[in-house]
């Protein structure tokens, strides 16, 4: 019995001893830190981002096919722009797929949409997207953009151009990112303006005035003042916004250009051409021909046609670029596709895919692609950086573009747009080949285009 006493005495000592210990041990240690709600809140959101990353790894040969509408050098750029992705990567490989024009690109997605064939990716505008977001073919970039081991950082992510990233969000998730994007820009003849002692448009006024000084008879040919592209019924859109008024709301799918502000706009060009001093491209097919002639003195295009201007130009006038010239304000359409990635492809595709967009538009790699094409750097960080800077001081008509970043504005991305647009050019060229009034065409214009909107909506 003494010795079970004897016993038990000692573990109640080893127990004291211990437990003295470990008290002393705490008191002469620095206090641990308490969290606040806020540390805690943000340590759970950290933990939950890395459990919740991208469990996709590719550790084997993927190729995916980029499905696009370039051409000439702007494929040329994107060829040069792909060897060098594919180059650096061990397993992804990206095989460019040219699909002709863009109407030729929309029919042949939507056909192999039908057929369950989708490439991985593909250059597509906003309102196609819609209408793939609508059927649930594209995938939801933001999981990758916001990944902890593929994504951007959130400074990343800003300094994507702000119009740019907004017409890449669906209801605050992205479903494309910017690729090939340009803006309208006034193309001028120096000579001839130098000639009139003419100063460079600003206004509506200053560019009817400027024209009308130009329009002359010249070495047995008529030289006008301004001109504009055939297919007017995209840069309508620009003076209806100039004007004060709006196009077509994007939320209830109503038709707003037929409007005294619509009809002002409308009124203005087609005033102009009435009277001699613009004209269409007509038979040209584009204005940078007639422009590179010498037999318009100026005319509004787009930034992406620099390249085929100066070809044009080349030996035969002297020119240069500017902003457009602003009405009650200034409102400049940004345009061009994105690239966006189909639900169909594979995890592994989709990766390789959200890989090779990280790599197309990265700062050096739009940069060039804008030097190469007339588009504009999608990033803030290329348009600031001393390359890109030395570039424009060299060659100013490519730094135009980004001066109208504030006034940038882009088409409604609903279903149908471009069949809007369709169903309005018809009756606007009836106004500008003066077989309609104003009134008459954009009533017209309107109702057809309001129709297109709603059958394409089915509503």
């Amino acid at each position: 019995m003494k010795r079970f006493l004897l016993i038990l005495l000692t573990l109640a000592l080893a127990i004291s001893v211990t437990a003295c210990g470990t008290s002393n041990e705490k008191t002469l240690t620095e206090p641990e830190p308490i969290a606040n709600e806020e540390s805690k809140e943000a340590t759970s959101s950290e933990a939950q981002k890395e459990e919740e990353g991208l469990k996709t790894v590719i550790n084997k040969p993927v190729e995916i096919e980029f499905w696009h509408a370039m051409s000439g050098g702007h494929e040329e750029a994107l060829t040069k722009i792909t060897e060098d992705f594919n180059a650096s990567n061990e397993y992804i490989k990206v095989k460019l797929v040219n699909q002709g024009g863009y109407g030729d690109l929309s029919q042949k997605l939507m056909a192999a949409a039908k057929a369950k064939q989708l490439p991985a990716m593909s250059q597509a505008y906003e309102d196609w997207i819609t209408e793939y977001l609508n059927n649930n073919l594209v995938t939801d970039l933001t999981p990758y953009i916001n990944d902890p081991k593929y994504g951007w950082s959130e400074d990343e992510l800003n300094d994507i151009v702000e119009v740019f990233r907004q017409a890449n969000q669906w209801d605050g998730k992205y479903y494309g990112l910017p690729f090939n994007k340009s803006t309208r820009i006034l193309f001028y003849n120096t000579d001839l303006l130098a000639e009139k002692n003419i100063e460079v448009p600003t206004t509506w006024e200053e560019l009817r005035a400027a024209a009308e000084k130009i329009t002359v008879e010249k070495d047995g040919k008529k030289i006008v003042g301004m001109g504009f592209e055939n297919a007017f019924v995209h840069e309508f859109s620009t003076w209806a916004y100039q004007a004060g008024g709006s196009f077509v709301d994007e939320q209830s799918l109503e038709v707003k250009f037929n409007s005294a502000e619509g009809k002002e706009a409308l009124g203005f060009v087609n005033g102009m051409i009435q009277d001699g001093v613009a004209r269409l491209a007509g038979e040209d097919g584009y204005m940078s021909g007639p422009f590179g002639r010498g037999d318009v003195a100026m005319y509004i295009g787009s930034s992406a046609g620099i390249p085929y201007v100066a070809k044009a130009a080349e030996g035969n006038i002297h020119w240069s670029a500017t902003v457009l010239p602003a009405g009650k304000k200034a409102a400049t359409p940004f345009a061009g596709t994105n690239v966006t990635v189909f639900n169909s492809a594979s995890d592994e595709e989709k990766l390789a895919a959200w890989q090779y967009i990280k790599f197309l538009i990265n700062k050096e790699n739009t940069a060039y692609w804008a030097e190469k094409t007339g588009y504009l750097p999608v990033r803030y960080s290329a348009l600031n950086s001393d390359s890109w800077k030395a570039y424009v001081e060299a060659n100013p008509v490519y730094g135009v573009g980004e001066k109208q970043f504030d006034a940038g504005f882009y088409d409604p991305r609903v279903i149908g747009m471009n069949a809007v647009k369709n169903a309005m050019a018809k009756e606007l060229e009836a106004v500008l080949l003066g077989q309609k009034t104003v009134d008459e065409g954009i009533e017209a214009a309107a109702k057809e285009a309001q129709d297109a909107l709603l059958k394409a909506n089915k509503k």
